[in-house]
């Protein structure tokens, strides 16, 4: 079975390195490298939303730990998630900012805090928090895709990691936003049929539903109940965390920059939440039966050596000696499809951050579209090999690495560019305040030893109340109303 995984896995690098030579060929401006022109379909662009909001990231860090402690109650994150991290987001921010694109000509959210409030220092600021933090989660969705290899291959984690970040660098190096919009679209169809024959399979190995259930409350009844065992808190943080950060999240909002128009977002937000909760669903449910089907001695490799679960392992254990060997290769390409397009979309922000907010604002204002272009290319190289690196140094737990990149950016940008599409009350005193605010809030708490989901959730609600506050308390600028 090992070599049909390594035959269709070549297949699928020979499919990618195909649509990225034909993204080469149709990628000749900064434009279309990082919007494609600015015409993307529905469809594309919810498959685009939908792959880049879920990744390995998924599957392999929040499934295992969340279904292992919060059991069915994880459900919960998933319909949260559907509801307001994609259908709200698409009807509250969709088409609100691609007209305040055109307003503005602005087609970055760093671009677009400086002209909606007149603040260059926000503008700095905001590249170099979406550099900076979008580094540890680019290094997350790498980790859970390693540990995905190390256990289906049998191979070293670094030999994973290296073979990903070249794979990703190649794909991304050649096509820009062109192939991942296309791609995007393979992914999400390669996913959504990958889950659902996921889910009766293990439904299947469970002996059904009824039993699944009664297996679970056999271990601890509070695994079936509508709160988990870790208790509201916990469980309402991760909720918070995973659905409102994607109002504000760069690699999320560049989507609706790149859409066609008022009738793609309408199509394109029904399809997305359709497949946010088929998706969603089924990691969270199939996270819960790890309980069932791994204990320490029929998977010794997702366990420490006094018995505590590995959670990071927990899922790909599952999936390679659960499943049956003749899906294996469906979950492969699952996991590669979901984590591939999270890749692009985060190599392709902060990239883009780095040559047209931070180099072309603060550098080199008279740069020519050209170089901007060959610059994002060798960015995007650069960003990799450092995600890379910090997967490599495995420095602390997925979930714990992505709540602390998504608590990060949501605290810094939710307050000010939430309120900036929809107030013109806003201040540039209250955008900064509520940025920095919220940043600060979040990292002092979890410096202070708070999980990174709720240091994040309370970073994000801190800046949402910070720009109207501030606001209120000092004088409107000129020119900064939408």
């Amino acid at each position: 079975m090992e070599s049909v995984r390594i035959v269709v896995l070549g297949l699928y690098v020979l499919m990618i390195i195909w649509v990225g030579i034909r993204g080469f060929k149709g990628t000749k401006t900064f434009n279309d490298f990082y919007l494609g022109g600015g015409k993307v379909g529905p469809w594309m662009t919810a498959f685009s939303y939908g792959t880049a909001y879920f990744s390995a990231v998924l599957f392999i860090g929040f499934a295992g730990n969340v279904g292992w402690n919060f059991g069915f109650s994880g459900l919960w994150i998933a319909l949260f998630n559907a509801l307001l991290g994609v259908l709200v987001v698409w009807w509250m921010v969709g088409m609100r900012l691609k007209d305040a694109a055109s307003e503005y000509g602005a087609y970055t959210m760093p671009d677009f805090l400086l002209k909606r409030y007149r603040a260059p220092e926000l503008k700095l600021l905001a590249s170099l928090v979406i550099f900076v933090f979008m580094i540890p989660y680019t290094a997350a969705v790498f980790m859970g895709l390693s540990y995905l290899f190390t256990s289906s291959f049998h191979i070293e984690y670094w030999h994973a990691l290296a073979f990903m970040g070249f794979f990703t660098a190649l794909y991304m190096v050649l096509g820009g936003y062109k192939s991942m919009a296309l791609i995007d679209m393979i992914f999400g169809i390669i996913m959504a049929v990958s889950v659902i024959i996921l889910f009766f399979s293990t439904v299947g190995e469970g002996g059904g539903l009824p039993q699944i259930t009664f297996a679970l409350q056999e271990i601890d009844p509070g695994l079936t109940r509508a709160v988990g065992p870790p208790g509201w808190w916990p469980l309402l943080s991760m909720v918070l965390l995973t659905s409102m950060a994607p109002f504000a999240m760069p690699q999320l909002m560049q989507k609706f920059y790149a859409i066609k128009d008022k009738s793609t977002i309408k199509r394109g937000m029904i399809a997305s939440t359709f497949f946010a909760i088929l998706i969603g669903g089924v990691a969270y449910f199939i996270g819960s039966t790890s309980r069932i089907f791994l204990t320490p001695e029929s998977a010794p490799a997702a366990f420490d050596l006094q018995g505590r679960p590995i959670f990071d392992i927990l899922m790909p254990e599952l999936l390679t000696n659960v499943v049956p060997v003749s899906l294996s290769v469906i979950i492969l390409l699952l996991i590669l499809s979901a984590s591939m397009s999270t890749l692009a979309a985060l190599v392709l922000v902060s990239s883009s951050t780095f040559v047209k907010d931070f180099f072309q604002g603060f550098i080199n204002t008279g740069i020519k579209d050209k170089t901007m272009t060959l610059m994002m290319r060798l960015m995007s190289a650069l960003f990799i090999l450092l995600s890379v690196v910090l997967a490599y140094l495995n420095i602390d737990s997925i979930v714990m690495i992505l709540g602390i990149s998504w608590g990060a950016l949501g605290s810094f940008f939710l307050g000010p560019f939430i309120w900036g599409l929809y107030s013109k009350k806003m201040t540039r005193a209250g955008a900064i305040a509520s940025g920095t605010g919220g940043l600060l809030v979040c990292l002092v708490l979890y410096g202070a030893g708070l999980p990174s989901p709720q240091a994040g959730t309370i970073g994000m609600i801190t800046s949402l109340t910070l720009n109207p506050l501030v606001s209120m308390l000092t004088r409107p600028n000129e020119g900064t109303t939408t």
